[in-house]
Parts: structure tokens; C-alpha cells; sequence
């Protein structure tokens, strides 16, 4: 088991996620519950993740006025989910509404300010009016995020290094991963595991490359593998 690794429960409900969540319980501690399962099972299913011991990325990407906003965060604090993900996009007063919720809870989600979407690349930028790379972008949004009490981030594998060298203590989640060989889907800007663990990920974020596969619990396997070889290349 290798703590770093998250894996994605995509599901439209809970049967299928919590079947795969104890398929894994030998090789995964971490699971994240997205938009599409959230919103068929609510709060129930971060509880009943956290009732069999797992820990639980809850990927909301909250993104709307302040008020609303940090009420959000003081609700899902009850679930009792690790992790929870804002849009950094949504400006530094909604990012610093969020951040005074959580710091005024006795048990919060760490936050993490999502910056660029890895299904975004300079054209897609482009097409919703920002003119800069993706690079520039995500670093633009850490700073106002960081600047307003947030101290986590999710990024591409791309930009990874960079935030790490910029923010050493921070929090840096990695989706858009995919093992050499798997499709690209619809992800824009992805990496492996182990160039993602090179450049300073601490958590890799995997669904389809798991979730897809014909043995989850093998694909798993082999993708721990390629985690554990990662750690042993030197620098």
C-alpha cells in the first residue's frame, strides 16, 4: 500500500464504488468521491467510506460567492472527509471565505484550490478569454490561493514542479495520471506516475487507468510498482 496513491470512485452510485473501495482495501487507504457520485449519494457515501476506515478526497470544486461558499465547507465538515477541493478561479474572496471556515472548525477538510483542469490546454483557455498558458495560469492561481490561507493545490503533473519549488510545504495533488499505455481520454495535460512523483507530487489521483481496467485490483498492483520504483531512482 503506498498512501500517495487516490484512487477515483467515477461511479453514478454507490454499490459499484464501495465494491471497488473493498476490492482495494489491501492496496489503497485514499478514495475520491467527484461531482457524479456525490450528487447520487450525498453525504452518506463520505460517511460510509469513512465508517470502513478509508480516507476520502471529496472533490466538490466549490465555486460560488463567499457566503455560500464557506457555509459549503462547514457542511461537508461533518462528513468527516479529508480533503476538499474549491476553484481557485473563484477569486481571492471566496478563496479567503473558505479558508476562515475551515480555520474556525475543530475538525475541516484540508482545502485544496484547484488551478488549471488537466482537460484544459491553451486553446480551451483561450476559448473562456485567458491568454496565458496553462503554466502561467496555475501558478497565477496558487499565488492568490496561498495568499488568502490556502496551502494545497491540484495541478498538472506539468506544473507540479514549479508549485514545488515556489510553495516547498504545500499540499500538491496530481490528476491526469496515466500509466505508459493507457488512453488519454479526454485529459489535455497528463503524466506517470513516477514522472509525477519526480517532479514533487505527494498524492496521484487515478480513475479510468483503474476504474476501466478488466483486473482493477492488478492494475492497481502494477501501478504501485511503478510508484515504488520511482521512489527508489535517485535524483
Amino acid at each position: 500500500m503506498d498512501p500517495r496513491l487516490i484512487v477515483a470512485l467515477d461511479y453514478p452510485s454507490a454499490a459499484p464504488a464501495l465494491a471497488l473501495a473493498d476490492r482495494l482495501k489491501d492496496s489503497c487507504a485514499w478514495f475520491k468521491v467527484g461531482l457524479e457520485l456525490y450528487l447520487a449519494e450525498g453525504n452518506a457515501i463520505v460517511h460510509e467510506l469513512r465508517h470502513r476506515g478509508y480516507s476520502v478526497f471529496l472533490d466538490l470544486k466549490l465555486h460560488d460567492i463567499p457566503n455560500t461558499v464557506a457555509g459549503a465547507v462547514r457542511s461537508v465538515a461533518a462528513t468527516g472527509a479529508n480533503l476538499l477541493t474549491v476553484h481557485a478561479s473563484g477569486g481571492p474572496a471566496m478563496l479567503h471565505a473558505a479558508a476562515e471556515a475551515a480555520a474556525a472548525l475543530t475538525h475541516s477538510p484540508q482545502l485544496l484550490a484547484v488551478t488549471v483542469l488537466t482537460s484544459m490546454d491553451e486553446e480551451q483557455l483561450a476559448a473562456v478569454g485567458i491568454h496565458h498558458s496553462p503554466a502561467s495560469q496555475v501558478l497565477r492561481l496558487a499565488e492568490t490561493a496561498s495568499a488568502n490561507g490556502i496551502n494545497g493545490f491540484v495541478t498538472s503533473a506539468e506544473e507540479v514542479s514549479t508549485l514545488r519549488r515556489r510553495f516547498p510545504s504545500a499540499t500538491l495533488v496530481v490528476p491526469g495520471i496515466r500509466p505508459a499505455g493507457s488512453a488519454t481520454a479526454d485529459q489535455k495535460r497528463i503524466a506517470t506516475p513516477a514522472a509525477a512523483l519526480a517532479a514533487g507530487a505527494d498524492y496521484l489521483v487515478i480513475g479510468r487507468p483503474i476504474t476501466q481496467a478488466k483486473d482493477p485490483a492488478a492494475a492497481t498492483q502494477a501501478i504501485l510498482e511503478e510508484m515504488q520504483q520511482a521512489s527508489a531512482t535517485p535524483a
